[in-house]
């Protein structure tokens, strides 16, 4: 693996979401510069066996102050959890919390990853988006998605599960417009999200979910402000060279590498693949998630034990 520019030994646990040829295959760049290549791993896809043993899928609802409407938020657990543990669970979140329940199953991915050692048991939060338009303005760069996240999510969550509060070892997830929405998020509260897992991110959509220019306004938000400590792994299908738009606003895969380069520019830490045969749906993406994980998360530094907060409890009415 080829890490800005130097080469590392590779972990065990990750040596099979890595080949070197596939990576040369994928890469539409050469391996170097703080970007790597990510090989398939289908392993734990949506086919795998299911293991022994399950983690728990808790749906809550909560009053989104910011968007003034009830959002439904999932909340999985690994087998054995346990809130007293000296140290905390990492945390992945993902946008568009039904799909990743359902036809992308990251609840049993992540039962897969911990029971074959690939990874740490997590603690996951799937959250549920509108459709259509209303999910185009919640998830296209918007500031209200973000103070969101940041200012009621996130402390939620702390508040009733023993997860970590350090940014290193949160990943934050989405597809398409998730994606986007997920690169977003943590370029703007870094000291929250340390990982960015987007793929088929629509990188050439404008501010506030706009359709019209100027277009790509996060790869130019990249470009003007300070480099952030945040990492990304990013992935577009190669059949995805399209005009957005109906032919009037950006390539859709070019917009994918010009973000890439902009974080590159950077010298943020990239891990960059172009599918072959991808295109624009689950069925990619549901097969490339697991790697995602495993990869961002192969170099996180071990967890510092912290002291369980406990939920309090409601007083008898």
């Amino acid at each position: 693996m080829v890490l800005q520019g130097r080469v590392t030994a590779m972990p065990r646990s990750v040596r099979a979401s890595f080949a070197v040829i596939s990576a040369l295959a994928l890469g539409t760049i050469p391996l170097g510069g703080g970007s790597q290549a990510l090989a398939p791993d289908t392993v734990f896809a949506h086919s795998a066996t299911r293991p022994d043993a399950v983690g728990r899928l808790d749906a809550r609802m909560i009053v989104d102050r910011h968007f003034n409407r009830r959002r439904r938020v999932r909340v999985y657990t690994p087998p054995g959890y346990d809130a007293n543990r000296p140290a905390p669970y990492p945390l992945i979140i993902a946008f568009d919390g039904e799909s990743y329940r359902d036809s992308m199953p990251l609840p049993r991915m992540l039962d897969s990853l911990a029971a074959r050692g690939r990874t740490e048991p997590f603690v996951a939060v799937l959250v549920d988006d509108s459709a259509g338009a209303v999910r185009v303005a919640e998830l296209g760069n918007s500031v209200r998605m973000a103070a969101f996240m940041a200012q009621q999510l996130v402390p939620w969550v702390r508040r009733g599960w023993h997860v970590t509060r350090d940014p290193a070892r949160v990943i934050l997830t989405g597809s398409s417009e998730g994606g986007l929405g997920a690169a977003w998020v943590a370029i703007a509260h870094p000291e929250l999200f340390g990982n960015v897992w987007a793929q088929s991110g629509a990188f050439w959509r404008g501010a506030e979910g706009s359709n019209e220019p100027p277009y790509e306004w996060l790869a130019q938000r990249v470009g003007l402000q300070p480099r952030v400590k945040v990492r990304f792994a990013l992935d577009v299908g190669d059949l995805e060279g399209q005009a957005t738009l109906g032919g009037r606003g950006p390539d859709f895969r070019d917009a994918a590498r010009r973000f890439r380069d902009a974080l590159k520019a950077k010298g943020h830490e990239v891990i960059y693949t172009e599918v072959p045969g991808g295109q624009h749906g689950q069925r990619w993406w549901r097969d490339r998630l697991a790697a995602g994980i495993v990869a961002l998360s192969a170099y996180w530094p071990p967890p510092t034990p912290e002291v369980p907060r406990v939920p309090r409890r409601r007083r008898a009415s």
